[in-house]
């Protein structure tokens, strides 16, 4: 089953090398480490741990679990690997002086996972995430590397999908030593696809334990100075959006007029961010972009893009509202955790799946607005638009929202000190 996995990997590979030339400012970095081929890791005796985050979500979940692992595990030295082109910018950001090395996830291909194992030498290895390589996971287990998923997350869509394959998955899944899961549900369903149950726990979900660090308060307050955010004009964000929530969001904002609010628009995907900025040029509002220089404009722009990596979690605490995208659409949502740690008021649309948990807690604490789900584009404008201009009307509504959402974060929090512990018996 490993030779024709890996046969079919190289298959695909070949089918998608087209894309990868003609979208190689995103597909092509890291592309030579990818292949196992790493820049000079000088060992000192110390034993390796080894973080593999995805892309920027993960890399900022994982946040509070790095400065932990450096604390509780002195004697070990930390490594930080991302799949993406903008996980691996952030992580080489956040994680410059707290990392030993910051690269690309090698290709699950057995020459480039065993070029990067013996490169680097891992005691352990840690995905956030529940990230499944099949050669990866092999391999690791066949030199003695330990393997653990943490703040791990699997939704029903994937978990369905290895069923298929349960016999395989199964003996894949037990070359980990550990699965911490965020929650009960997706303990349930890593265990359905054949997990030995004595290596499954619930630790919770590490995004629970997020605090502001010193760097972000400065760039908070920075982009309060440079865009004029005040109390006179009401600031709101739409996060993590998706295609065509831009669209409905502009045609929303057109009933707003009276409240003088402001938007800040940040696309999930940077590849998109272009496309939002001449979205939002060919309407009536004023638009500055995040990335472009200061300017007088700055100050008074109806619609901010934010078309840059890792900043978003810093200008939460200047907004009113918070909208989280990718939930108007079936794609299942984004996280509004962060969101919450800054005890805002969150909106979401009806698609929340991948966060089921998480969004079922805060709206049993009423601490979350979701929208209904709606039939047709203007059912989807008219919801948002009104829901909106609630908020903006009822301070006093925010503000309960936004508390009850500190309440909920609060009482959930301890992943990251559930994860060392469960580590400890095994380094």
């Amino acid at each position: 089953m490993f030779l024709l996995y890996s046969l079919l990997l190289s298959i695909a590979f070949v089918l998608m090398s087209p894309l990868f030339l003609w979208r190689r400012e995103k597909y092509a970095q890291g592309f030579k480490q990818r292949l196992g081929n790493y820049p000079t890791f000088l060992h000192d005796g110390r034993k390796i741990i080894w973080l593999h985050c995805v892309s920027v979500g993960e890399t900022n979940a994982a946040r509070p679990l790095v400065d932990q692992l450096n604390i509780n595990f002195p004697d070990h030295r930390l490594i930080v690997s991302t799949t993406t082109k903008t996980g691996q910018e952030l992580a080489q950001k956040i994680f410059a002086d707290k990392a030993d090395a910051v690269f690309y996830f090698p290709f699950d291909w057995k020459f480039s996972v065993r070029k990067a194992l013996k490169h680097f030498d891992p005691q352990i290895v840690l995905l956030v995430e529940t990230e499944i390589w099949f050669n990866f996971f092999n391999e690791s287990k066949k030199n003695g590397v330990k393997l653990a998923i943490v703040n791990g997350r699997l939704s029903e869509r994937s978990a369905n999908r290895y069923s298929y394959l349960k016999g395989f998955i199964s003996g894949v899944l037990n070359c980990l030593d550990l699965a911490l899961m965020q929650s009960d549900t997706d303990a349930k369903r890593i265990l359905s696809l054949g997990i030995n149950a004595n290596k499954v726990s619930i630790t919770g979900n590490f995004k629970f334990d997020h605090s502001i660090e010193r760097s972000e308060n400065e760039l908070t307050e920075e982009f309060r100075t440079r865009f004029g955010i005040s109390s006179e004009r009401p600031f709101m964000i739409a996060a993590s959006t998706h295609e065509p929530e831009e669209e409905w969001l502009l045609k929303a904002f057109e009933g707003l007029n009276d409240f003088r609010v402001r938007l800040l628009i940040a696309p999930r995907h940077p590849e998109r961010f272009d496309a939002v900025a001449q979205l939002v040029e060919s309407s009536q509002y004023s638009f500055v972009r995040r990335s472009e220089k200061y300017s007088t404009n700055d100050k008074t722009a109806d619609i901010i893009l934010l078309d840059s990596i890792g900043e978003l979690r810093s200008i939460y605490p200047i907004a009113e509202i918070v909208f989280v995208g990718g939930s108007m659409i079936p794609h299942g949502g984004q996280s509004i955790l962060e969101p919450a740690a800054a005890g805002k008021a969150i909106v979401t649309g009806h698609f929340t799946a991948n966060f089921k948990a998480v969004v079922d807690e805060f709206l049993a604490n009423k601490a979350l607005l979701r929208l209904p789900r709606s039939s047709s584009d203007h059912q989807n404008i008219l919801h948002l638009h009104e829901t909106f201009k609630v908020l903006l009307e009822a301070e006093e509504k925010r503000r309960h929202l936004g508390e009850n959402a500190l309440l909920v974060m609060r009482s959930n929090r301890g992943a990251t000190a559930k994860t060392i512990e469960a580590l400890k018996n095994i380094l």
